[in-house]
C-alpha cells in the first residue's frame, strides 16, 4: 500500500518574505500607475493616433541623431574592436571587477567636468559605477542610513524616491515642505522644521538629498541656496546626497553650478563636511541612455567608496556597455559639440511647450533645465483640493488621453501642479498633445474663459505667482469610469 503524502496548502503570500509581500514599493502611486495607463494604450500617429501620449516620462530622445551619426564614424567602438581592428570581445567577456574599466571612468570623470563647466575637477579613483542612478542612490542610503535613520528631501521630489531609498533600505524620508511663494526654493526655516518633525518621530536624520537640477521642478538651484544647505549640514553633523544626473541639461543662466564647486570655493572651511558630501550621476538623461544603465557614485569619503563599491557588484555596468562609452565619451569634439547642440535643443522643445500652454491660458513654473516643466493647472479643478486634484488627473489620462503626473506624487502640498515632460516625443506628437489639451480647456467653463484671458500668453511665471485663478471648475461633462 502506498502512503499518501499530505501537502499544506498555504496561500501563495504566505510562502513569500515580508519584503515580497509588502506594499511600500510605490507601484500604486499615480505616477506609475498612469504609466500602466499608457502602456495598455500607447499613442501611435499611424497605428494608433487616438492613444495615450506619454508626457510623464522624463528620457531625452532629442539628439539620438547625434549619437547614432558618431556609432557611423567609429564602428571599431560598436563591433568592440581596438582601432587596429583587433577584437577585444574575449577580454571584456571575461571583465568582471566591479571597479569598472579604467579607460571609461577616466572618460567618464572627464565628461562629469565638462558637464560642470571644467569649474570641477574629478577624480576617477572616487568614482563608483553603478547600475544607473536607481542603484546609486539606493547603495548610498545602505552606506549612510540604518534601517530606521531618515533623510531630508525637499518637496516635491521624485516619486521614484520612495521606492529607490526606501523599500530595500528601510530607511525614512522626511519631506522639507517648499512652497510656491518662492517658486519652491528650500529655506533653512524648512530644513530646520523637517528636522525637529523627524525628531519628534524619534527618527535619527542621517542627511539630505536633494536633485540639482530639480525633478519635477526643471530649476537649477542656486549659489546661495546650495551654501545654505551645505551651512545646514556642517551644523548638524549630517550627509549631503546631490542628485546632479539631470546637470546636462540645464540651458539657462547663469548656469548650472554643482554642489562640489560650493564645497572648492569653501576652501579650508570645506575641511570639515567634505568627506559627507557625495554626487549621484548618470548617463541616463544628459545623453539620452537609460536602457545602459550607467550610473555613478563620487565622494571623497574612502570609506563610503569602498562601500559602495563593493555593493556595486549587484549591480553592475556590463564590460561591453563601459567600453563603448569609454571611446564615446574620450571623443572631446563630439562631446563638445554634443553637450552644446543637446541643451539647445532641451531649450527649444521646453519653449514649444511653454508657449503652447500660454496660448490656451496654463503658465509653468519659470525654468531653466530638465526635461519636463512644473505646469499649475489648479484652475481647471472642481474643487481645489486633492481629490480635485486627481478628479482631473483622471480626466487628462482617461479622456484627453495624455499621461502627466500629478503633484500630490512627488508629495507636493498644493494641490493642481503637475509635471509634464517634453523631450521624449517628437515636435510633431507636443503639438497634437497641445490640440488634445486646448480642445479639453475649451469644454470647461474656467477654461475656456483663461483661454480668452490669453490673447498675449506669458512664456512662464515666476513665484511668487502673480496670476492666480480664482474661479472653481463647473461641472461639465460625467467623469469617465475607468478602470485603474
Amino acid at each position: 500500500m502506498v502512503s499518501q503524502v499530505v501537502v499544506d496548502e498555504k496561500p501563495p503570500q504566505q510562502l513569500l518574505s515580508k519584503k515580497a509581500g509588502c506594499n511600500s514599493h510605490g507601484q500604486d502611486s499615480s505616477y506609475f500607475m498612469g504609466w500602466q495607463e499608457y502602456e495598455k494604450n500607447p499613442f501611435d500617429p499611424v497605428s494608433n493616433p487616438s492613444g495615450i501620449i506619454q508626457m510623464g516620462l522624463a528620457e531625452n530622445q532629442l539628439s539620438f541623431d547625434m549619437v547614432e551619426a558618431w556609432l557611423e564614424k567609429n564602428p571599431d567602438a560598436l563591433g568592440l574592436r581596438r582601432e587596429g581592428g583587433a577584437s577585444v570581445f574575449r577580454e571584456l567577456a571575461l571583465f568582471q571587477d566591479y571597479h569598472g574599466l579604467p579607460a571609461f571612468k577616466n572618460a567618464l570623470a572627464r565628461f562629469m567636468s565638462e558637464q560642470r563647466g571644467y569649474k570641477v575637477a574629478f577624480d576617477p579613483s572616487n568614482i563608483v559605477l553603478t547600475a544607473g542612478a536607481t542603484s546609486a542612490n539606493e547603495a548610498l542610503m545602505f552606506c549612510l542610513a540604518d534601517h530606521g535613520d531618515a533623510f531630508l528631501i525637499p518637496t516635491p521630489y521624485y516619486p521614484g524616491f520612495d521606492r529607490d531609498l526606501k523599500w530595500r533600505t528601510g530607511a525614512e524620508i522626511v519631506p522639507v515642505h517648499c512652497t510656491s511663494a518662492n517658486g519652491f526654493r528650500v529655506t533653512r526655516a524648512a530644513l530646520d522644521d523637517a528636522y525637529r518633525r523627524a525628531q519628534k518621530r524619534r527618527l535619527r536624520v542621517k542627511g539630505v538629498l536633494i536633485t540639482n537640477p530639480s525633478n519635477p521642478l526643471g530649476t537649477m538651484a542656486p549659489r546661495a541656496d546650495l551654501e545654505m544647505i551645505v551651512e545646514f549640514v556642517a551644523a548638524r553633523g549630517i550627509h549631503l546626497v546631490s542628485d546632479e544626473i539631470y546637470s546636462g541639461t540645464a540651458f539657462g543662466e547663469p548656469g548650472f553650478v554643482s554642489v562640489l564647486e560650493v564645497m572648492a570655493e569653501r576652501g579650508a572651511a570645506a575641511a570639515d563636511v567634505s568627506d559627507r558630501v557625495h554626487v549621484v550621476y548618470s548617463l541616463s538623461k544628459d545623453l539620452g541612455l537609460p536602457g545602459f544603465r550607467v550610473g555613478a557614485i563620487y565622494s571623497s569619503n574612502a570609506a563610503v567608496v569602498s562601500a559602495a563599491t563593493k555593493m556595486s557588484s549587484f549591480g553592475l555596468i556590463s564590460s561591453q556597455t563601459q567600453y563603448l562609452l569609454a571611446a564615446m565619451l574620450g571623443d572631446k569634439d563630439f562631446t563638445q559639440s554634443y553637450v552644446a547642440e543637446n541643451k539647445r535643443r532641451i531649450k527649444e522643445r521646453h519653449d514649444q511647450l511653454v508657449d503652447g500652454l500660454g496660448e490656451i491660458g496654463i503658465s509653468c513654473l519659470e525654468s531653466n533645465a530638465g526635461l519636463f516643466c512644473w505646469v499649475d493647472m489648479s484652475h481647471l479643478m472642481r474643487s481645489r483640493s486633492f481629490a480635485g486634484e486627481m478628479e482631473l488627473w483622471k480626466k487628462v489620462v482617461f479622456e484627453v488621453g495624455l499621461n502627466i503626473s500629478p503633484g500630490s506624487s512627488c508629495h507636493c502640498r498644493e494641490p493642481g501642479w503637475f509635471r509634464v515632460c517634453f523631450a521624449n516625443m517628437s515636435a510633431k506628437t507636443l503639438d497634437v498633445a497641445m490640440q488634445r489639451l486646448r480642445s479639453f480647456v475649451e469644454s470647461t467653463t474656467n477654461g475656456a474663459a483663461a483661454l480668452r484671458r490669453a490673447t498675449v500668453p506669458a512664456r512662464s511665471i515666476s513665484c511668487p505667482i502673480a496670476i492666480k485663478w480664482a474661479l472653481r471648475l463647473t461641472p461639465s461633462s460625467a467623469d469617465r469610469k475607468a478602470e485603474r
